[in-house]
């Protein structure tokens, strides 16, 4: 199906042009790599100045990645406009409180659903931490840096992936 402005989806090639040209720029501008993991706790950091301000401050961590919004903050916002956009534009948009793929595995109720999105994105945050940064910080801009903490994480994001994906289609039936 073609959308407003051409297909569906997108090359996997000019995609990775494009995220290459930014880490680049993102380099050259700022002399920071591109990930988001470090925004979620700046945005914990600022609703918690908003309560307890003195606390936040002393903490060292937050003086480390200072809790503002920076351009690094707002890649996380960006991520979700542009996949919103990028959707519209190709005429591929569904709002849907349960994925066709899950519904067909295990059922329309969206409260496992909820509680399986949930319980992976806390996850994946406590791996991106413990890993020192998520996909896009190690898997892009670590890797473009040859850094083998980088590639190393990088793979063991993949396996992780894979083995939770062998999970479910086992438990799917």
């Amino acid at each position: 199906m073609f959308g407003y402005f051409g297909l569906e989806t997108w090359s996997p090639y000019l995609a990775g042009v494009g995220i290459g040209i930014l880490v680049c720029l993102a380099f050259l501008i700022s002399d920071r790599p591109i990930g988001c993991s470090t925004a979620f706790l700046k945005a914990s950091g600022m609703i918690g100045k908003i309560f307890r301000r003195r606390q936040v401050e002393a903490m060292e961590y937050y003086r480390l990645f200072a809790p503002r919004l920076d351009w690094q903050f707002m890649i996380v916002p960006g991520i979700v406009i542009g996949a919103f956009l990028s959707a519209v534009l190709s005429g591929t948009f569904l709002f849907a409180w349960v994925p066709g793929l899950w519904e067909a595995s295990f059922g329309g109720d969206p409260v496992p659903r909820v509680a399986a999105a949930l319980a992976g994105g806390i996850l994946l945050g406590i791996g991106a931490r413990w890993a020192g940064g998520c996909t896009s910080g190690h898997g892009i801009s670590g890797t473009a840096q040859l850094s083998v903490a980088s590639v190393l994480s990088a793979a063991c994001f993949f396996a992780g992936g894979i083995a939770t994906a062998i999970v479910l289609v086992h438990l799917a039936g």
